[in-house]
């Protein structure tokens, strides 16, 4: 049997990995050959998968916990997705702030799987604007230095590092980020692209269908700042159906700005902040709200809005903030509940979970 390509997509919150692994299978389709891809994290009711679904792109699931935990489980999904799917090529993302899977996940499959896989370079999504962190200007977007040492580790981590939405950039712009890092992380293969443009994409199958992982000596066990800056971070993550009372049909492209409005004061009010929010809201019938926030700084990114009013909507919100865990459950429970005010909506909760790394108990 030939051997099959897995890849990991690694990236800070908001960098666009999903955007990328989507732009990317839909590439790979038609240019190469079966893709699939793996939703990974460490919660459940993953917006990612729903996405990823939607897009036409073959997917599996991995919750509950990253797949550097969970090799055996990844290793049959991706046999999976090759006897059942006929892949030929699988992608992966990893949670959280995502470091350490290089270590994990391709030096074990390097180890008992060699005949099996070919392990394609470890793949690191950066955005411009989380950059800025670590760039001569030392931008402040309100996260704490903990996070901003998490970004200089996935770089290093990196056999291939991917500079996405360069659509928001000038060329000059583009320019600075190449040069800074070139000069930042030299010897690493760098490709800029835009994900939501499908811009740069082709290059970027090329690359990662021709190389191979280096296999580098990299690890974080037993790092206790990638430890402090791990539990910095809070895991939310809830699925409800929402209906009208009235009966009526809303816009809930709406009801999901002001949802996200309300989570953003909250934040706000608490002096807290949530490097990466998503909400996925669909009627069904292929219509559907993908919405993203990457700060309580920032303006609310959109892959697609709804095109039509309904009377009813089922959402996914997966969030990953800089906050204690209960802080954040009440107050997205206080941003729901203005929300069914406001627009008379009965909400049935049908799976919620808010957890910290540091909790006890975890």
């Amino acid at each position: 049997m030939d051997k099959i390509r897995f890849m990991v997509v690694s990236g800070f919150l908001g960098a666009g990995k999903t955007t990328t692994m989507i732009a990317l299978g839909e590439h790979m389709n038609k240019a190469y050959g079966k893709v699939g891809i793996i939703a990974n994290d460490l919660g459940a009711q993953l917006v990612d998968t729903n996405l990823t679904q939607m897009s036409g792109c073959t997917v599996a699931e991995i919750a509950s916990g990253c797949i550097c935990y969970q090799m055996d489980n990844t290793v049959d999904q991706i046999r999976r997705l090759r006897d059942k799917h006929g892949a030929i090529f699988v992608m992966s993302d990893i949670p959280g702030c995502g470091v350490g899977a290089l270590d994990h996940v391709y030096h074990t499959l390097a180890d008992n799987n060699a005949d099996e896989f070919i392990l394609s370079p470890f793949t690191v999504i950066v955005d411009p604007e989380r950059l800025r962190m670590i760039m001569p200007e030392h931008a402040d977007i309100n996260l704490p230095e903990e996070l901003v040492y998490l970004l200089q580790l996935q770089l290093e981590e990196a056999d291939l590092i991917v500079l996405n939405k360069c659509d928001l950039l000038t060329d000059d712009e583009i320019a600075n980020y190449v040069r800074f890092l070139k000069a930042a992380c030299p010897g690493i293969p760098l490709l800029t692209i835009s994900a939501l443009e499908r811009t740069g994409i082709s290059e970027l199958c090329d690359f990662v269908t021709t190389h191979e992982s280096a296999l580098k000596n990299f690890s974080v066990r037993n790092n206790k700042e990638f430890e402090a800056a791990e539990a910095k971070l809070t895991w939310y993550n809830r699925r409800v159906f929402f209906k009208t009372n009235s009966g009526a049909k809303i816009d809930f492209n709406q009801v999901v700005d002001d949802l996200i409005e309300e989570i953003r004061l909250g934040l706000i009010e608490r002096k807290r902040n949530v490097p990466h929010l998503k909400l996925f809201t669909t009627s069904g019938n292929g219509d559907y709200n993908k919405a993203s926030l990457i700060g309580v700084d920032y303006d609310i990114e959109y892959a697609q809005q709804m095109l039509r009013d309904h009377k009813n909507a089922r959402m996914i919100i997966n969030a990953r903030a800089v906050c204690e865990s209960r802080p954040l459950a009440r107050l997205i429970d206080d941003a729901f509940d203005e929300i069914c005010d406001k627009y008379d909506l009965d909400c049935q909760v049908f799976f919620t979970e808010c957890f910290g790394m540091a909790d006890e108990g975890r």
